[in-house]
């Protein structure tokens, strides 16, 4: 008796010899297909081992600059991460920096979702955080075009030339007192770069007389330190928000845009009063205001577009303006041989006038290097700004698939042994015979970025930080309290939004014996 019918056997025969062939293919083809397998595997760049659910994080430490840097050292230019559930890139080479902000800009130009920012720009309707796209070519042609071209710059030069002679006013007080052994630097150059922007942006006295001096500048370090903490939505984005209630980070969040927002509305109303005076020149209010009235533009502007100009122009300006200036006073103040020598240029130029007039710093050769020097060695934004790829592309070889988060470390590039000769030391003189410069060309240097993304302030920024810089070592000696040496200036970093000393810079300013005369 058969135990299957004649059809069920044959049925059966020809399952078994189905099986045996895909076993024979599978066995014969299986090295074939691993080695695809590793080499898409070796394909990813290569990095850390990670942490199950924080993958990498821990690996950051207190300056993630500096940690990235250390581990670029050991698994290459083009770095791997996971930070959370975030797959993270760092590039840490001029070459690879020129491969995401040129070779492949148009695919890894978006920037990453992220809830603080989303907030403080209301709804990312800002230039530096929103997503690439219409809305942000609009906004940056804008920016371009009518806040931050050269000429528009030239124009806010009043500004720069009024609070600078303040600040040079009070220093020379301060230099005549017998009492004064030396001064906090660091408060007194974050003030003066808060009162340049408040003019720039706001108006002549806005500040002075609608906002009390210590109430903004705390609403100013209280969103510092929140934008710069730690908000687990931006690694863990489907439980992370839980975190941020628990920590109370969403609460303090909350509570310095609310304090933003108060200041902000009361600037524009301030500007739409019918019976306010009508000054001599524009501020940045006035001028996007204006744009919000002009229906025959691309992009018609609302209340909450202009108050996101401000959150780039007011948060980002002034920490990035006061850092730069207190490195490069920091790095002379600790180098006496460079801070003759770009004193002399500048006394030699100038010669006996009261002021640097900004039609003048082109020509002061060697000051320009210093700049360039600080910013080499001190980027304001170490990691520069975020980018997210949005399509599959290559890096070095390396796949990087979409929403990977990339991070430039300019802060690495400008140590890059391989571009730098002695590349901790302030050596100015370095620029000498170089025709890199830090306009997005060359990617040795790009303490601004490049790009689409590159910052689009970077000629008001600079404006402010060389007048500032130019006019403090025109008109005073510095010199070092009592008892300290030039190798006591202590130059840890903290940091923030932006980069910036960890400890006050104190000098004693001497009023320069011209100036006296």
């Amino acid at each position: 008796m058969e135990i299957f019918p004649e059809s069920l056997s044959s049925l059966s025969l020809l399952w078994l010899l189905t099986s045996i062939t895909i076993l024979i293919v599978f066995f014969l083809l299986s090295p074939f297909y691993g080695n695809i397998l590793k080499q898409n595997v070796e394909i990813l760049a290569p990095g850390p081992p990670r942490l199950p659910i924080i993958g990498n994080l821990h690996q950051l430490g207190n300056l993630p600059h500096l940690s990235l840097y250390k581990l670029s050292q050991k698994y290459g230019p083009v770095m791997h991460l996971k930070l959370g559930q975030v797959p993270t890139l760092i590039i840490s080479s001029p070459e690879m920096a020129e491969e995401v902000l040129k070779f492949q800009d148009i695919k890894c130009c978006n920037r990453p979702d992220s809830y603080g920012m989303r907030k403080l720009s209301y709804n990312r309707k800002d230039i530096s955080f929103s997503p690439y796209g219409d809305y942000w070519r609009e906004m940056r042609k804008l920016c371009v075009i009518e806040l931050f071209n050269v000429k528009r710059v030239r124009s806010f030069q009043h500004v720069r030339d009024r609070e600078i002679a303040k600040f040079v006013n009070i220093l020379s007080e301060e230099a005549l007192d017998p009492n004064n052994n030396f001064i906090h630097l660091d408060k007194k150059i974050y003030s003066l770069a808060k009162n340049i922007i408040c003019g720039i942006g706001f108006g002549t006295n806005f500040e002075r007389e609608k906002l009390k001096e210590k109430e903004i500048q705390k609403t100013i370090q209280d969103a510092m330190l929140v934008i710069s903490g730690f908000c687990a939505a931006d690694f863990f984005p489907y439980y992370g928000w839980i975190i941020d209630i628990l920590t109370g980070f969403r609460q303090k969040l909350d509570k310095c845009f609310h304090e933003f927002d108060k200041f902000y509305e009361s600037v524009i109303q301030e500007h739409l009063e019918p019976s306010r005076p009508r000054l001599d020149h524009e501020d940045i209010t006035d001028i996007l205001i204006a744009l919000s009235k002009d229906e025959t533009g691309p992009l018609r502007l609302s209340k909450d577009n202009i108050k996101a100009v401000f959150m780039d122009l007011f948060l980002a300006s002034v920490d990035t303006t006061s850092a730069t200036t207190v490195w490069a006073m920091s790095e002379l103040a600790k180098n006496p041989r460079v801070m003759t020598k770009v004193q002399a240029e500048i006394r030699k130029i100038i010669g006996n006038k009261t002021e640097v007039e900004e039609s003048e710093i082109e020509k002061l050769k060697y000051f320009k290097m210093v700049v360039k020097e600080t910013l080499r060695l001190h980027p304001a934004a170490p990691l520069l700004l975020p980018r997210e790829s949005m399509q599959h592309c290559k890096i070095g070889g390396y796949n990087v698939y979409p929403k990977t988060r990339i991070f430039v470390n300019a802060w690495a590039i400008g140590r890059d042994i391989n571009t730098w000769s002695k590349p901790d030391e302030f050596y100015p003189e370095r620029f000498e015979d170089s025709e890199i410069d830090f306009k997005g060309q060359h990617y040795e240097l790009i303490p601004f970025g490049a790009g689409r993304r590159m910052c689009p302030g970077m000629t008001m920024a600079l404006a402010s930080v060389e007048s500032i810089l130019a006019n403090m070592l025109h008109r005073f000696d510095w010199q070092l309290p009592s008892g300290m040496k030039p190798e006591d200036i202590n130059m840890e970093e903290v940091v923030g939004l932006t980069i910036n000393k960890k400890f006050p810079l104190h000098l004693v300013p001497i009023q320069h014996k011209h100036q006296t005369e």
